[in-house]
């Protein structure tokens, strides 16, 4: 499993409430919703992202409260792989638990710039900058997650097994 994008760069400690700020909460439409994905910290992001573009942070990203919508409006967007150096542990799990894929490369998250192209092999971890050649190797994840992330999500996976 791929995914190839442009990259959205953000730094340290971005929390839930910037990904999906709460006064948005009360909307019950997933598309709606991720139409105020990143709003607080990148006005521009709904506006300018594409299917399979790739989102790449540095420390702790999705701390703060564990709602699962902001995972959900990330993969909503159309954000095919969220690479960081760290994850907030119930930001990782709703982000398995709802499909999206996420790797933790503290490398790749300092050298990848905002706008660079990237790819992502998710079977073998491997990430690279198609725009500086650069290359950087995540942990990949172990095949039952992989089958849940490629039946969208845990209820996914359930339901087909």
């Amino acid at each position: 499993m791929n995914v190839t994008g442009r990259v959205f760069k953000y730094g340290d400690n971005v929390d839930t409430d910037v990904i999906i700020p709460a006064r948005y909460l009360n909307i019950q439409d997933k598309k709606e919703l991720s139409e105020h994905a990143m709003e607080d910290i990148d006005k521009d992001f709904v506006k300018q992202v594409q299917k399979g573009d790739i989102m790449v942070a540095r420390r702790n990203f999705g701390c703060g409260s564990s709602r699962e919508h902001a995972p959900m409006v990330i993969k909503e967007s159309g954000v095919g792989c969220v690479i960081a150096d760290t994850f907030a542990r119930i930001f990782f799990r709703n982000a398995i638990n709802i499909g999206l894929p996420i790797l933790e490369c503290p490398d790749a998250a300092e050298h990848i710039n905002a706008g660079d192209q990237v790819s992502v092999d998710f079977d073998t971890g491997e990430i690279k900058d198609l725009t500086t050649g650069k290359t950087f190797q995540a942990q990949p994840f172990p095949e039952f997650m992989q089958k849940i992330i490629r039946a969208n999500g845990l209820v996914g996976y359930i339901n087909a097994e």
